[in-house]
Parts: C-alpha cells; structure tokens; sequence
C-alpha cells in the first residue's frame, strides 16, 4: 500500500470519548480520553490532544501478535519496557526499562491494549513537564472505554492504518 499524507482523528458529536478516524477512503470508530479532544494538554487530565503530530515508531508484542507491516521504524515491548509518566523526572514522556524508581506506565500489559502501539509525536520535541506523557495509538477495548488521552482502534483498522503510514504522514486530531 502507498503511505498516506495525513490521518484526522475527529470527535463524535454526540459522546466526546468516541470518535473517528479518517485516512485515504477509509475510517474507524476510535475510543478517546474522556474529556474529549482538545488543545490544552496537561499530564492525567483524561484529554486527548489537539494538533498536528509526526508518527514516531511502531511498538508490538511479538508473543502475541505478527511483527506490523510498516515504514516506520518497529520494535518489540519487553517485559521490562515501560513510558515514563512523572512530569518532573529528566526521562518524563519517553520510554525506559523497568525497574524504575518514578511514576510509570508499564507496556508489557496483561490486556491486548499495548498488543500493537504508534508512538505519535506529542510532547516530544522539546519534552515540556506536565505537557503529557505515552500519547499512542493503540487497540481499544471491546466496548471502546475512553483512553486516558491517547487514540485506541479496534486492532484489524490499528494494523490495517499502520500499513499506510510513512515516514512523512502526519496526525491531524480535531483540528
């Protein structure tokens, strides 16, 4: 499949944790953060962000589903990855190795949620303390419970996006 320029994530009208997602002539319900999309982010406030952002790297876990098909760079979570969630710690909003002594977010999950992940460029270039922290794409619950800010599919439309993002694709959410 050719990459794509651009997905948009828009918000259902009518439920602001549920939305959409658009790229080429597809699109998929997703699941979003409680509070909706918007463009003032802050760390654990349930909002998912609002803006233009670059994809960053694809995440799997290889003992459970294939390697993704993808253009961008891709890696297998370990059971001692986790993302860094503690706005004041000098590795805040990026990924480490477990044990680690601040606040973190384990991505080796007994659930499927981290099964297959897009690291999306959000709060990364420069990292901003309390700006927000593990922004991914991700595969959604079965009832597409709201995210704690990040964008979840169901896995076949998250695999299926993943195919056609390239290097140069951006993420346009609610914007």
């Amino acid at each position: 499949m050719l990459a794509v320029p651009m997905i948009s994530v828009s918000q259902d009208e009518h439920d602001r944790a549920r939305g959409i997602v658009r790229w080429g002539d597809q699109h998929a319900p997703c699941a979003l953060g409680p509070g909706g999309i918007k463009r003032e982010k802050r760390e654990g406030d349930g909002v998912t962000p609002a803006g233009l952002f670059p994809f960053r790297r694809v995440l799997y876990r290889a003992d459970r589903i294939e390697k993704p098909k993808t253009i961008l760079p891709v890696a297998a979570i370990e059971p001692d990855d986790g993302w860094c969630d503690a706005p004041r710690d000098l590795a805040y909003n990026c990924q480490v190795k477990l044990p680690f002594d601040a606040s973190h977010e384990v991505l080796w999950r007994d659930d499927a949620l981290y099964d297959l992940l897009v690291v999306i460029g959000h709060n990364d270039d420069p990292v901003l303390a309390y700006g927000g922290s593990a922004i991914f794409l991700h595969v959604a619950r079965e009832d597409f419970a709201p995210t704690h800010g990040c964008v979840a599919l169901q896995v076949s439309d998250l695999r299926n996006l993943v195919s056609v993002i390239g290097r140069a694709t951006l993420l346009r959410i609610g914007e």
